[in-house]
């Protein structure tokens, strides 16, 4: 089961619940696993991990987020501290953190190693974009990916047309926009990724 709650809330529960990014949350309690992209607060929501959280959740997130997490309880050994290209084995699935930043915009600068995913659970690959332009660099990590999460609100990352131009290039089997209505990006944004998409791509709209 996918849900996309807001902005790039995003919730694949198979079995195990694992949160990315989580927004605008009831308090649960249950997740199993919270990956973070980036420290901005739509992203990094102190109040949204909390109601998630509970003694065995393990977050993973950049390393400029490691003392914040300490600082909301976690356990050091639930904290996973990733950068672009760490490679990890959970022994329940395997993840990559990849790149996410933007080219022409200074809102997340290359030098914050801030990330985005490539998940692997259960034999189905998840990709999971982060706040970022159209990255040519991260096209050979992005290989027979079944669900894409990509951005499209434009401002600070890439808009709908540079989006579907992306998505075209990898062609996963499922791409499922996120990062609009909320702060950037409207209704007019999705249906220009929707109709720029790749007919052999399936687009599914959660938001």
């Amino acid at each position: 089961m996918i849900k996309v709650n807001i902005q790039s809330s995003i919730l694949i529960d198979e079995g195990i619940k694992i949160y990315f990014d989580p927004l605008k949350m009831d308090k649960k309690y249950d997740a199993d696993y919270i990956f973070i992209t980036h420290s901005h607060y739509d992203h990094f929501s102190k109040e949204d991990i909390l109601n998630l959280k509970n003694d065995n959740t393990v977050i993973i997130c950049p390393y400029d987020i490691y003392d914040l997490c300490v600082d909301m309880g976690f356990k050091d050994s639930n904290i996973v501290k990733v950068k672009p290209l760490d490679e990890i084995d959970s022994g329940v699935f395997k993840f990559k953190a990849v790149y996410a930043y933007n080219i022409n915009k200074p809102f997340h600068p290359k030098e914050n190693n801030w990330v985005g995913y490539v998940l692997n659970l259960y034999g189905k690959h998840y990709y999971i974009a982060g706040d970022t332009d159209l990255l040519e660099e991260n096209l050979p990590m992005l290989n027979d990916i079944d669900y894409a999460f990509v951005p499209i609100g434009g401002t600070y990352t890439m808009d709908a047309l540079e989006a579907s131009k992306f998505v075209n290039l990898f062609k996963p089997k499922t791409v499922i926009p996120i990062h609009y209505g909320m702060v950037v990006g409207s209704e007019k944004d999705l249906n220009i990724f929707v109709q720029n998409i790749s007919d052999n791509v399936i687009v599914e709209v959660l938001i």
